[in-house]
């Protein structure tokens, strides 16, 4: 037993919502600044309640609401970079919405919002060590006409660190291959492209992502392991699932009081890389995730999946290597000893 520090040990982070970052605190005076009613939501004890997925959607986009200015962004972007990095995030590929915020507000110019983001993650994070790359996120529900022109926005975004198109929203009710073309767009401009697939969707939305899409990498995908064809071709093509169990179990992704199926697809030969989603809105942060992970399935494997988490990065291949080596130096600097 190696005795991890977990706080300490170096982390890249590849699924992480930067609006699900928005500590209650934050959410709620932003929306007392803009007036926005919260009815029950203003209880401290209420502020990211939800029951359903449906319901944490809703959320999800009443705290989009809230942001409003450059500085709203770059507010949230600064508290995401010292709440990582306090975390041993070293690298981060975190997602954006700008179709959801221009949904809401329509005289946002989206260039200047993630200027503001990109001057604060490297304002801030630079002296945390923390080094931050951005993914789109094309919401399913605003249509394919919206999702393909927000692809070709998410190009002329490149310069400030966008570095993939994602796939975020209803998956049940938009599948995967309503924006083929949208990803062939992103590709076409030098973006990579990751897809939300197998939360709340099954087995065959996580197929359609990775063949109709050529998705990199699947977020979440625990799905896949209701059809081991599907399970097989993740594990043949290894294609990373950014897996975030707290999120996968309040949202029904994953059963509820049942260990979490990540097991199984890592035995099956899937790449399987950790992560938390919305960590506040799900009242989580990625160090729990990697405290359940390495109590339920070993130091091991939280290792293996933290060297998964670099391979499966966007980041540059010296990067990569950095990132390897810390992990390395942190590994065999741990006393023998109790998971902390």
């Amino acid at each position: 037993m190696y005795g991890l520090d977990l706080a300490a040990l170096p982390k890249v982070q590849l699924h992480c919502h930067l609006e699900g970052t928005v500590r209650a605190e934050t959410f709620r005076a932003l929306a007392a600044k803009y007036g926005i009613a919260l009815g029950e939501r203003a209880d401290p004890a209420q502020t990211y309640a939800f029951e359903t997925f449906r319901e944490f959607l809703l959320l999800f986009a009443k705290v989009t609401e809230a942001l409003r200015e450059p500085d709203d962004f770059a507010r949230i972007a600064r508290d995401y970079a010292a709440d990582a990095a306090a975390q041993g995030v070293r690298y981060a590929e975190v997602f954006v919405s700008p179709s959801v915020w221009s949904f809401f507000h329509r005289d946002l110019n989206v260039r200047v919002a993630v200027e503001a983001i990109r001057a604060a993650l490297d304002e801030a994070g630079g002296p945390l060590g923390i080094e931050v790359a951005l993914i789109a996120d094309l919401t399913r529900n605003f249509g394919v006409e919206c999702a393909e022109q927000s692809a070709r926005e998410a190009v002329t975004l490149r310069d400030l660190g966008v570095v993939a198109v994602g796939l975020g929203g209803d998956e049940a009710n938009y599948p995967p291959e309503l924006y083929e073309r949208a990803f062939a767009i992103a590709r076409d401009g030098g973006l990579h492209g990751v897809a939300h697939a197998g939360e709340a969707a099954g087995p065959e939305s996580v197929r359609a992502a990775v063949e109709v899409l050529r998705s990199e990498r699947i977020g979440h995908g625990v799905r896949a392991i209701e059809d081991p064809a599907v399970v097989a071709l993740l594990a043949e093509r290894q294609i990373p699932l950014e897996i975030c169990p707290t999120s996968n179990r309040l949202t029904g992704a994953a059963p509820a009081g049942a260990v979490h199926p990540l097991g199984e697809l890592d035995a099956a030969g899937c790449i399987v890389t950790i992560d938390a989603d919305d960590p506040a809105l799900f009242g989580t942060t990625l160090l729990d995730e990697y405290r359940y992970v390495a109590e339920t399935f070993g130091e091991d494997a939280i290792l293996r999946f933290a060297r998964n988490g670099i391979d499966a990065s966007f980041a540059a291949p010296a990067t990569k290597a950095r990132l390897h080596a810390a992990l390395e130096r942190s590994r065999n600097s741990a006393p023998a000893g109790r998971i902390s």
